[in-house]
């Protein structure tokens, strides 16, 4: 069965925006965060609160995005090619989920820490950051990826 136009539009939507997820984490693991390891600490601390400003409302436009996109091509998409949208709409999900209720709570910290100093043990909660990072980046990735497959190595059934 021919996919229809308006399908495929949404599908490359959901790859656009996927693959733009991925690469903006991807971009903040693989060179901000060791970034973060070599400069001073009061470095990082002002850095990091003045990007969060930045980055929240184009994060969580990408996060929106990329969700809605995944879910809009899952509706007219059955069998596998469902499936895979479902999937990767539910692991664009968990970015704002572990945003949400890991890295935005740490976030506090450090906008206090940047004014009045780090406190004793302050390595561990950077490293849970650090971690909290790492598993939206995963997650967008594997979402990234589970979209090329629906679209490039599954041929899509549709209603």
């Amino acid at each position: 069965m021919e996919t229809s136009p308006r399908v495929r539009y949404v599908q490359g939507l959901a790859l656009l925006a996927t693959g733009l997820l991925a690469g903006a984490f991807g971009y903040g693991a693989a060179n901000v965060v060791p970034t973060f390891d070599v400069v001073p600490l009061d470095v990082r601390l002002t850095f990091h609160t003045a990007m969060m400003k930045v980055n929240e409302p184009v994060m969580q436009s990408a996060m929106a995005l990329s969700i809605l996109s995944c879910v809009a091509s899952a509706v007219p998409a059955r069998g596998v090619s469902r499936r895979l949208a479902a999937a990767a709409g539910g692991l664009t999900l968990t970015s704002p989920l572990v945003t949400v209720f890991g890295n935005v709570p740490l976030h506090a910290y450090f906008r206090t820490w940047a004014a009045t100093g780090a406190p004793a043990g302050h390595a561990e909660i950077l490293r849970r950051w650090e971690l909290f990072h790492t598993v939206r980046t995963l997650t967008a990735l594997a979402a990234f990826a589970v979209m090329i497959v629906a679209a490039v190595v599954v041929r899509p059934a549709h209603r």
